[in-house]
């Protein structure tokens, strides 16, 4: 890959991880409640997911959500139906300390919870389908291609969540109160459940 080229990817990798979106929300609840460190699993669950999304894409298999409606349709709303799931759990999350175990995922279930929030999003995968080729030189080794590819995604949306996740970590002092931890869980259990009803209601990017 030439240097020209993988700096565009750069500016791109970096425009779609700053977007707002559910792996934003999912570092920003668990920061605000977990704290940076304990995020990161959260975090890796979410690159975990990506790598497996370009892994579909490099092996050509994007193809059949891109030309099978049922198929997309599918994961688009087991994809929705997880979001709002989990922002029901969050919404009637009861006050609890910071750092406690939490309904919607305890510190053990962050990293399944970021897998899961990006996994189960058809359009992720379709989008990633249509960006990445067009960094791809077919005169080049294709794997060596993606590997860099999925390096450079995995670093700049790893850099964009922490930052989410430390922002929302630093916010921990003034939301200790029953009343805050109630408000905070209504508000990011509304962010969810307000991302699964704009992806069920969404067609193909």
């Amino acid at each position: 890959m030439a240097l020209a080229t993988w700096l565009a990817f750069l500016l791109a990798s970096v425009l779609i991880a700053i977007s707002p979106g559910p792996g934003a929300a999912t570092s920003m609840s668990a920061g605000l409640r977990h704290g940076y460190w304990t995020t990161l699993r959260a975090i890796g669950g979410l690159q975990c997911a990506l790598l497996i999304q370009l892994a579909v894409v490099a092996a050509g298999l994007d193809a059949v959500l891109s030309a099978s409606e049922a198929a997309f349709d599918l994961m688009k709303f087991l994809g929705a139906g997880y979001l709002v799931w989990l922002g029901f759990q969050k919404w009637r999350d009861a006050p609890r300390a910071i750092g406690g175990e939490d309904s919607a995922a305890g510190p053990r279930g962050l990293f399944a919870q970021g897998l899961l929030v990006n996994l189960t999003n058809p359009k992720a995968i379709v989008f990633m389908a249509a960006l990445t080729p067009q960094f791809v030189d077919p005169a080049r080794p294709r794997w060596l291609q993606f590997a860099i590819i999925g390096g450079t995604l995995c670093g700049v949306d790893t850099a964009v969540m922490s930052g989410y996740a430390l922002l929302a970590a630093r916010l921990r002092r003034w939301l200790r109160s029953p009343r805050a931890m109630k408000a905070q869980s209504r508000f990011f259990g509304g962010i969810f459940i307000a991302l699964g009803v704009l992806l069920a209601a969404s067609g193909r990017p």
